[in-house]
């Protein structure tokens, strides 16, 4: 646990309060600052292109930034050959390597351009889900551009704002005490914004939580598509009546099931939309009102590949591979995102011409239930900012015990074991029992990536 972290679990309820809403006036001058309208008025432009201007646009962005990538950035101009460089000053993309997690794990400032000074730069990390968290560096300009594509393709399509009171499902252990009886949610004044604990979701809990978008008059909520679902789930077993105010829910970072979107919207009382991003911002796709999820052509070259590298045919599933183009800062040449998606080439009613996605594959976790019930998803978070681990993975062997596999770096130690375990408790009860496991690797999937959580409980 950091320090931070520490002394907030140490505040009153209403010092929390205080803590994070002072967080959301820091991040909400941050996000908003100078350049922020004008990318939402550029995002709002293009939205209507017709497929030959998205063609162009994407050749206008591409050749530059491959140029810059043979030469400003360490790690192309190392570990491309000198034909390749070619290729990429020539604009031709297919010519050059796939780009794996593991090399931008190891070395991602080795990515940084160094024909650029951005100034005051933000460091993001991925949620570790497919190993440990790897390192994202945003220029200011880069983090505005990236809400007002939240704000333009996401939030204003489901016919919301971020202007607006919302409600946020996310990783942050905004209620640090595990036995809490509530509240559950911490209030950002500053932008009006709920933050729900992710970690206390159980039956007996809906109504304090349904109470919350209540009380403040949430327009939308948007993060974790489990935990949405999990907390519809038990406000209908619980018999708790649809918020009054609640106009839309948008899913992030899990896959969004026909059955879950069904739950949702009769718990919620509200249409459900899905968006499909990452942390690195390399690929963003969204719903539109015609429940279409449209990819962003000016946030990413999207391939979707076959084993053998040739291109999927629309329908068949395949790798998704992303190139970058709304962050010059830290380019993301035909990265692996390690998910599988296909492609649907029926043109949509909407109007948008822009590519639409069939399917996004894999995306769904194994939810962690405590003794007491609480049901809780993106588990694997207890390996955030952990420097001695490379790799972990949970394993719920019954309501009170709890395995974690570990693959250890250097310097791995007995105080990096009761950390893990001191955070598996903080999260399910000091009663649960943790025990650790080193392993030399974690066994991946076909798509690279292995089950963050394991669950061997009965359904």
């Amino acid at each position: 646990m950091s320090l931070a972290d520490s002394l907030y679990a140490r505040l009153p309820v209403w010092g929390q309060h205080l803590a994070v809403s002072l967080f959301g006036l820091y991040w909400r001058q941050l996000r908003f600052g100078p350049g922020y309208a004008q990318s939402l008025k550029e995002y709002r432009q293009r939205e209507f292109y017709s497929l030959q201007q998205w063609q162009e646009w994407q050749r206008e962005q591409l050749r530059p930034l491959l140029t810059a990538c043979a030469q400003h950035v360490p790690y192309y101009c190392q570990h491309w050959s000198e034909e390749q460089k070619q290729a990429a000053r020539q604009g031709n993309l297919q010519a050059l390597p796939l780009l794996e997690k593991a090399a931008l794990r190891a070395e991602a400032k080795a990515f940084l351009r160094q024909d650029l000074r951005p100034g005051a730069v933000q460091e993001f990390f991925t949620s570790g889900s497919t190993g440990t968290p790897i390192s994202s560096f945003y220029s200011l300009q880069e983090v505005r551009r990236a809400l007002a594509l939240r704000e333009a393709r996401s939030a204003n399509w489901a016919g919301v704002s971020f202007s607006r009171p919302r409600a946020t499902f996310s990783g942050r252990l905004v209620e640090p005490n595990p036995l809490s009886h509530g509240p559950f949610y911490r209030f950002n004044l500053a932008e009006n914004q709920v933050y729900f604990s992710a970690f206390h979701l159980r039956p007996q809990n809906a109504h304090a939580y349904a109470q919350a978008l209540e009380r403040h008059k949430i327009e939308w909520a948007t993060g974790y598509a489990v935990s949405f679902y999990l907390l519809a789930k038990f406000m209908l077993q619980e018999g708790v009546k649809p918020p009054s105010s609640l106009r839309a829910v948008i899913t992030t970072s899990e896959k969004l099931t026909c059955e879950m979107r069904q739950v949702m919207e009769q718990a919620y009382g509200c249409r459900v939309y899905e968006e499909y991003s990452t942390v690195e911002n390399a690929i963003f796709a969204s719903e539109c009102e015609q429940g279409r999820l449209h990819l962003s052509p000016d946030v990413s070259v999207v391939e979707i590949l076959r084993p053998d590298g040739s291109p999927c045919s629309p329908g068949e599933i395949g790798e998704v591979v992303v190139t970058g183009l709304s962050r010059s800062y830290h380019p993301l040449i035909r990265f692996r995102l390690g998910d599988l998606a296909a492609w649907d080439e029926t043109p949509c009613a909407c109007g948008r011409h822009m590519p639409v996605l069939r399917e996004v594959v894999g995306r769904v976790e194994d939810v962690v239930i405590g003794p007491d019930g609480r049901q809780m998803v993106r588990f694997h978070g207890i390996f955030a900012h952990q420097p001695h681990i490379i790799e972990g993975q949970i394993v719920q062997e019954t309501l009170k015990q709890i395995r974690v596999r570990l693959v250890p770096a250097p310097g791995f130690d007995q105080a990096d074991e009761r950390e893990v375990i001191q955070r598996v408790q903080q999260r399910l009860g000091p009663e649960v029992a943790v025990s650790i496991e080193l392993v030399s690797e974690i066994p991946r999937s076909r798509a690279g990536k292995f089950q963050a959580v394991i669950s061997h409980l009965k359904p």
